[in-house]
């Protein structure tokens, strides 16, 4: 599975941050929920128009993003 079926940028939708194609559902949610503890499950109970496969590209797409970025070590506050 290519992420990029599944994700776009579009400057029309949300500000062009990454959605999931065809919703008003950011990639950025659906990882928050997923840290949250949240389940497949769970996330298209909620949100019935994303599959588990639109879950799994929106992994995808953070995973290729944080390769193709200079990660920094977070300092203590």
């Amino acid at each position: 599975m290519d992420w990029k079926d599944r994700i776009v940028l579009d400057p029309k939708i949300l500000v062009g941050k990454p959605a999931v194609k065809g919703t008003r559902i950011s990639v950025e949610l659906v990882i928050d929920l997923l840290s949250s503890g949240w389940t497949y499950e769970q996330i298209t109970g909620s949100y019935p128009n994303i599959t588990a496969d639109d879950i799994r590209a929106c992994l995808a797409y953070a995973g290729e993003l944080l390769h193709s970025e200079m990660v920094l070590p977070l300092t203590p506050a």
